[in-house]
């Protein structure tokens, strides 16, 4: 029986993946205003001067940051990022998958590189990166929690991006099984965000638009979803669900 007392997440350790940037900066930085350690992963060269200027910031909260750099298409080097977390912390308390790929593609058009690269970093990554926490956490008294990023393509049909949409519909179901698998040692959640980020194929103008046909009636902010993250981070009685961080768009 849990005692409704949300976890204290002060002086633990979160991996999130993809964090140099966009919304895993966001939840990095969110991370380690709660007092977690955080460890910045990062994948490509370019995103090495983002990833240290996150590591500084997270650094100011007065918690650790390490950055790693791992190629999360390469098994190995996934490996390779738990074994450094492993020397430099010797835990791990909180997963985030973020990182993601989001292909326009149709499955017609589709090449079989193109399919196996977005299930390869989209799902085979959080998998294998889910196994290697989960062993971690198993280990530790205190277990911990995964949480995978997804959105609402696991639920909505973007016909341009089919491939993405299957890798991520996939990932909640890896979510659940986790879940049911690791059971009250290691907590296993999903969150699928909406509209939080305006990219640079949306004008503002475009961008109101959409917020404005939400039943919220507003865009959202990377810190939603990183609030989220806090929420089912430190809730010890939540496993197996995704929470649509949306405006209400998958009502629509």
């Amino acid at each position: 029986m849990t005692t409704g007392t949300p976890i204290d997440l002060h002086g633990k350790v979160a991996l999130v993946t993809g964090s140099a940037r966009r919304v895993g900066r966001h939840i990095a930085l969110r991370l380690a205003a709660c007092g977690m350690h955080v460890v910045v992963h990062y994948g490509s060269p370019a995103s090495a001067p983002e990833a240290e200027s996150a590591a500084a910031q997270i650094a100011a909260h007065g918690v650790q940051a390490q950055i790693v750099r791992a190629d999360l298409g390469d098994p190995a080097q996934i490996a390779m990022l738990f074994e450094q977390i492993q020397a430099r912390f010797g835990r791990l308390d909180l997963l985030v998958n973020n990182a993601a790929i989001f292909p326009r593609q149709t499955l017609m058009a589709a090449s079989l590189a193109e399919w196996h690269n977005t299930l390869m970093i989209n799902l085979t990554a959080p998998f294998l990166c889910a196994q290697s926490a989960a062993r971690l956490m198993l280990a530790q008294e205190s277990g911990g929690a995964i949480i995978n990023i997804a959105d609402l393509s696991a639920f909505r049909n973007w016909r341009a991006y089919a491939l993405h949409g299957v890798s991520k519909a996939a990932l909640v179901k890896l979510t659940e099984a986790f879940a049911l698998e690791l059971g009250s040692k290691v907590r296993v959640n999903a969150i699928a965000p909406g509209p939080v980020l305006r990219d640079e194929g949306n004008s503002p103008e475009a961008w109101q638009q959409i917020g404005e046909r939400l039943p919220i009636g507003t865009t959202g902010h990377p810190n939603d979803v990183a609030e989220a993250v806090v929420f089912l981070a430190a809730q010890p009685f939540i496993t197996g669900v995704t929470l649509r961080v949306d405006g209400g768009e998958y009502l629509l």
